[in-house]
């Protein structure tokens, strides 16, 4: 098989795990690397090749989205494409090794809040005999930082946004899964802008094109599996997700 080919089915299962539970980018970045390519490159490639089938993801989902506690989807998706505007900018100035350090830990709380979040969240309400819940401005601050990692970085972004929904607003991971595919399409183009710009991604443009084709046909089929997935399964792949990203995180560390 060719290179290109190969890219092309490592798009395609990018962008199909992007819309079931996330991680797409292990897929994504190692394929790339595999490929030749300098890690800081292949990170810029991976972001750049996978946001077309973010958004092919989020087309299907449209219709589905659910508000996020009482946070303006509007205002929800600007601080998104702004967090990772900055965060893209930042691998500009900043080596990769800062967050590639803290990725794992960073992970690791994320499967363990995705997997207790709503209990912990239950009973915190019943100790302190009130709903415990992030207001729109926590909500929006929390996004901001998590929009700053995912255009830095970009590993696992959407696991970590669902976690923080989970803990601070007990929102269900799969009623919340349209959202977070929102809110990945977002991060993912608004990084991908200035990675055209400003790095050497365009150099490969076969490579990068095998990518993106892969990478919007996953992401239409895998938005449509998860539709049909009933809400226990796809909880269950997003923690499954989660964990096997997070043992990845620590293993190539």
């Amino acid at each position: 098989m060719t290179v290109s080919f190969l890219l092309l089915l490592a798009g395609a299962a990018a962008g199909a795990l992007n819309a079931i539970g996330g991680g797409g980018t292990f897929v994504a970045l190692p394929a790339l690397v595999a490929a030749g390519m300098p890690p800081v490159t292949a990170n810029a490639v991976a972001r750049i090749a996978l946001a077309p089938g973010a958004v092919a993801s989020a087309w299907v989902v449209r219709r589905e989205l659910t508000p996020v506690g009482r946070t303006s989807t509007k205002a929800l998706t600007a601080v998104s494409v702004i967090g990772s505007g900055v965060g893209a900018g930042l691998v500009l100035v900043l080596p990769a090794s800062s967050f590639d350090a803290a990725a794992p830990w960073l992970l690791a709380f994320a499967t363990v809040t995705l997997a207790s979040g709503r209990h912990v969240s239950r009973a915190m309400s019943r100790v302190l005999g009130r709903s415990v819940r992030m207001s729109s401005r926590a909500v929006l601050i929390a996004q901001f930082f998590l929009a700053v990692y995912g255009g830095y970085f970009g590993g696992a972004v959407g696991i970590l946004t669902v976690a923080l929904w989970s803990i601070g607003l007990a929102l269900d991971t799969a009623v919340s899964n349209p959202m977070r595919i929102t809110q990945l399409a977002a991060i993912f183009l608004s990084s991908s802008v200035l990675f055209l710009i400003a790095s050497d991604a365009l150099r490969a443009p076969l490579l990068l094109a095998a990518m993106v084709v892969g990478a919007v046909a996953g992401g239409f089929a895998g938005a449509y599996l998860a539709r049909r997935f009933p809400a226990w399964l796809l909880r269950g792949v997003l923690l499954a997700t989660a964990v096997i990203t997070t043992v990845l995180y620590f293993l190539r560390g």
